[in-house]
């Protein structure tokens, strides 16, 4: 395989990044937070955040815009 198309530490082939979504879901219970899913349906995921069973969550815009605090049930 030519060294074009890996990664110089780790031998693994390049990968494009992937699409940009309009919306983030972030794990809010950590000094950093955490990036969980990604989607341009916002709805799914306050859905998906609200259905876990323990945790606190941030919704963002593509822009870095909170959007919703979500607290899991």
């Amino acid at each position: 395989m030519s060294r074009a198309f890996t990664k110089e530490d780790s031998g693994v082939r390049w990968e494009a990044p992937a699409e940009a979504r309009a919306y983030r879901l972030l794990w809010d219970g950590s000094g950093e937070n955490d990036v969980l899913r990604e989607s341009d349906d916002l709805l799914e995921l306050l859905k998906w955040a609200e259905a876990r069973a323990q945790g606190q969550f941030v919704v963002q815009s593509a822009e870095g815009a909170v959007l919703a605090r979500v607290r899991a049930a």
